[in-house]
């Protein structure tokens, strides 16, 4: 059996649902795509993590933080909770728990 065809893909989709699919892709990926957001959300993988241990992860200020975590918030992909002052967030999009191990397979493991 020929290695290429044990790993072809057959794509049962019509021309409209793959264009509409692939706009949604480009979406999500886009808004992942930019390293400050996807080191919050390997972060976020772990678990729940405020603002302020965030800071510390990026080295950057709570305003930068806060853009990012803004541009996730409006995607859908974290969420954000309160206690006191502090603020939480955490995933909540369920594709970030799917694609961010195979991520850090293919980018971080050096196993």
């Amino acid at each position: 059996m020929n290695s290429a065809a044990a790993t072809a893909f057959k794509f049962d989709f019509d021309v409209t649902e793959m264009a509409d699919s692939a706009r949604d892709a480009t979406d999500f990926l886009k808004s992942i795509a930019h390293e400050g957001r996807l080191m919050i959300l390997c972060r976020l993988a772990e678990g729940e993590c405020s603002v302020t241990e965030l800071e510390e992860l990026l080295s950057a200020r709570q305003a930068a933080v806060s853009q990012q975590l803004a541009r996730l918030r409006i995607e859908g992909i974290v969420g954000a909770r309160r206690e006191g002052k502090a603020v939480y967030y955490s995933l909540a999009d369920d594709r970030i728990k799917t694609i961010i191990p195979v991520l850090y397979e293919m980018f971080c493991n050096t196993d």
